[in-house]
């Protein structure tokens, strides 16, 4: 993979990870069972764990591209019907 691409797939996986990331340390109101924006929101922490649990994913699909018998792009494109 070039840097241009996993570059792309790594901001694609980032921005995917940062919404799983959003929603941790949210309670409920206890007076009216409402959610709502929580009053320490800890941005850095989660900005922080998105990098690290995407860094994780985007090295594993980068290996997964780059083992040569484990996902071979080439012999499946000489494989297909012209």
């Amino acid at each position: 993979m070039g840097i241009a691409s996993g570059l792309a797939v790594f901001l694609m996986i980032w921005w995917t990870a940062l919404f799983l990331v959003l929603p941790w340390g949210i309670h409920t109101d206890s007076a009216s069972g409402q959610v709502g924006a929580p009053r320490v929101p800890l941005l850095k922490r989660k900005f922080i764990a998105t990098t690290l649990i995407s860094a994780l994913v985007w090295l594993a699909i980068e290996w997964a591209v780059l083992t040569p018998d484990l996902l071979s792009f080439r012999e499946m494109a000489r494989q297909m019907p012209m």
